[in-house]
């Protein structure tokens, strides 16, 4: 049980912070549920795809002269690219043309929902079969860190629902931001070299502070905040 609470004790606090963030117009928590529900499902296929790329890769590619190499390919293509498509699948699935996806901040609440979804299942995966500790270390990294990735998918998730001019440019940053941000921060960690490693912690805290941005600036653009005379 201590275990369990661990892994999931993180999701929960971000999913709080997220929920309160959205001040002006609550979205319906039986929705919330079923994006939390769907990103634990989108689990399945991630777990076969990232599996059969990881072996196919390192069987026919990874080299011991290669580690950059190998890491930049698990990094990317294994994780940051499969596992951010299918929370934007999800996201398409469930949430694009719902009647409740009505404003900006709700693409990065309802992509955080999913994320957190999808990271409570990784991370009780990691931490019943690492201990305590990794799930210690987890709760600053790993799982703020799939809240950062949805944040900027979310973010312009929103905009290409609320600005049709630019849409099929929204629609692959939102992609293509998360892609790169969860993969650099994967290599630098699967790379294992000192240098990189030394730039971890200020990477984290430079992508946290971006989130916060994207955060703070749905939210006060929400069509439902009051107007102060």
């Amino acid at each position: 049980m201590i275990l369990i609470a661990v892994a999931l004790a993180p999701v929960i606090v971000l999913l709080m912070y997220i929920n309160y963030r959205d001040k002006y117009e609550k979205e319906p928590r039986r929705l919330l549920a079923k994006a939390f529900i769907f990103g634990i499902i989108s689990v399945i296929p991630v777990y076969f795809i990232e599996t059969g790329l990881t072996n196919y890769w390192h069987t026919k590619y990874a080299l011991p002269n290669m580690p950059l190499k190998t890491a930049a390919f698990d990094a990317f293509a294994v994780a940051a690219f499969t596992e951010e498509f299918f929370k934007i699948l999800v996201f398409f699935i469930l949430i694009w043309k719902n009647k409740n996806f009505n404003e900006k901040f709700d693409g990065i609440i309802y992509a955080v929902f999913i994320s957190m979804g999808f990271a409570a299942t990784e991370n009780l995966m990691y931490v019943l079969s690492s201990g305590f500790t990794t799930g210690l270390i987890r709760a600053f990294t790993a799982v703020p860190a799939h809240a950062i990735f949805a944040v900027s998918s979310g973010y312009f998730l929103a905009f290409a629902k609320f600005k049709p001019s630019g849409k099929f440019l929204y629609l692959i940053l939102a992609l293509l931001v998360p892609v790169l941000l969860h993969g650099i921060y994967d290599f630098i960690l699967l790379s294992k070299n000192d240098l990189l490693l030394l730039i971890f912690a200020p990477y984290v805290i430079f992508i946290l502070i971006i989130a916060l941005k994207g955060i703070k600036r749905h939210s006060n653009a929400s069509r439902f905040k009051p107007n102060i005379e």
